[in-house]
């Protein structure tokens, strides 16, 4: 973990990269605590996130004042103290990632509309990509509908699921915030535990909009980051960012469509016909949250002091790292778990795109390690994951699931390799990211007797055996 989420501090380590990566460390605010309510460092934009506002979201949210903005600044810090919903106030989220959009990113390019030409072409490349793909891989088709989309529409469309991403981690700090009070006090403190809420879920939700607006303005699709993000079966690209993705790449902008579109349908594909992976994702995020230990004792100093006719002073103090996190088992578990899940579907998409690009576009390899080099260099992607849920995909992990799925097809063939997705069970682990080679002759359980055979047990025409092991033909009897 580099980034750790709302307001958790940084244990000391050396940076991985050096000089530049204290360099970096600095700018985030990395080992001094975070420069913000929540630790959100600055990602790729102007400012940080979104700007001036970066380390205040007051002015993250009111923005340059002068007098005639002073009403409204007063307004919005009203609505915002009044919140009475969940652990964060999506409403304004939605508002600061909309504003961050409109004011463009750090090279200057505006968001704009998707014109008919550009939805077409779209369109016209997930329809190839499909095609391509059904040579690479067993599973078919997810996509039920092409869309391209501009970085606003993708904010709208993304939200629902970094809600469902944000909200368990959010609702358990939220919640410490309330439990500091001995239980005889809580009654009278209502309203200054109502306020201090009201706060905490208006900061998640300005510092969340102002990562998810920054985002919108690096992503070319719904999945970039091997989640979801989107609408189930809708493949959706983003022509502005492709844009500037292959401008200085050598490649024709058609075929890095292409290849982009290669990589959104064979997401979709995974996620349409694998039904349990999204929940396992996400319930390894809920599975962390669960984990998360908030100092108390700092938090009941802070409460005590608290003068409700200051409430900069909760920002104050959410500045220097209320909320510091415990390794726990159980966080060091769901987190091991989330990673190497991520690792594989991102692996996994990454070998079947290369084995349908390969032999039809001449820039394939060339997008391949563009690609790769973009995760490996921490991109916003990486960054604002990590942020958010206090996880980093570490890009050795992406090799060596994409190096492993390539060994799978060949000893296995396409139908083997995809098998493997059947049941989480049946998926390699960590320690077979390490050791390939010793996965793909493994033998494997063959769940499909084992369901076969439960259910006749079910039914009351037999009884359950041990399911056979399949062999790789290979190995024969000498097969571990």
């Amino acid at each position: 973990m580099s980034d750790t989420p709302f307001g958790f501090g940084l244990p000391p380590e050396e940076p991985d990269d050096g000089d530049e990566g204290k360099k970096k460390d600095q700018q985030s605010g990395g080992g001094q605590g975070p420069a913000n309510p929540f630790g959100f460092g600055g990602l790729p934009g102007a400012g940080g996130f979104g700007g001036p506002g970066a380390d205040n979201p007051f002015a993250a949210m009111f923005g340059s004042l002068n007098p005639s903005d002073l009403g409204a600044a007063f307004q919005q810090l009203g609505q915002m103290l009044s919140y009475e919903g969940g652990p964060v106030n999506w409403d304004m989220a939605k508002q600061i990632a909309r504003q961050t959009v409109s004011q463009g990113t750090a090279d200057g390019t505006k968001d704009a509309s998707v014109g008919p030409s550009e939805r077409t072409a779209v369109q016209e490349a997930v329809r190839l990509a499909d095609l391509w793909l059904d040579d690479a891989t067993s599973l078919p088709s997810g996509a039920a509908s092409a869309v391209a989309w501009s970085r606003a529409e993708w904010v709208e469309a993304t939200l629902p699921a970094w809600k469902e991403l944000v909200d368990p981690v959010a609702e358990r700090v939220g919640t410490a915030m309330g439990d500091v009070l001995p239980e005889e006090m809580q009654a009278m403190a209502g309203p200054l535990i109502g306020m201090m809420r009201s706060m905490g879920g208006a900061m998640f939700g300005t510092q969340i909009g102002q990562a998810v607006g920054v985002l919108a303005g690096e992503v070319v699709g719904s999945t970039d980051i091997g989640l979801p993000l989107g609408p189930a079966g809708k493949a959706a690209l983003l022509p502005v960012n492709i844009e500037t993705f292959g401008k200085d790449l050598g490649v024709p902008k058609e075929e890095v469509r292409l290849y982009l579109a290669l990589r959104e349908a064979a997401h979709q594909r995974l996620f349409a016909h694998v039904p349990w992976l999204r929940s396992h994702l996400f319930g390894a995020v809920d599975g962390y949250a669960r984990g998360i230990k908030v100092d108390t004792a700092k938090l009941e100093d802070v409460v005590g002091q608290f003068d409700p006719q200051n409430p900069e002073q909760l920002q104050d103090a959410l500045q220097q790292g209320m909320f510091q996190p415990e390794d726990t088992p159980e966080q060091k578990a769901a987190l091991a778990r989330l990673e190497t899940a991520l690792a594989l579907v991102e692996g996994w998409v990454d070998a079947v795109v290369h084995a349908a690009a390969k032999p039809r576009l001449s820039s394939a390899d060339a997008l391949r390690e563009t690609l790769r080099r973009r995760r490996a260099s921490g991109g916003p992607a990486e960054q604002t994951f990590a942020t958010l849920i206090g996880l980093e995909l570490r890009p050795r992990r992406l090799r060596d699931a994409s190096r492993l799925w390539a060994s799978l097809t060949d000893a296995r063939g396409v139908d083997g390799r995809d098998a493997l997705w059947h049941h989480p069970d049946m998926l390699p682990t960590a320690s077979d990211l390490d050791d390939p080679d010793g996965f793909v002759h493994r033998e494997q359980i063959d769940f499909s007797e084992l369901d076969k055979m439960l259910g006749e047990a079910a039914s009351g025409g037999g009884s359950a055996e041990r399911p056979n092991l399949k062999k790789d033909d290979d190995k024969g009897d000498d097969a571990e």
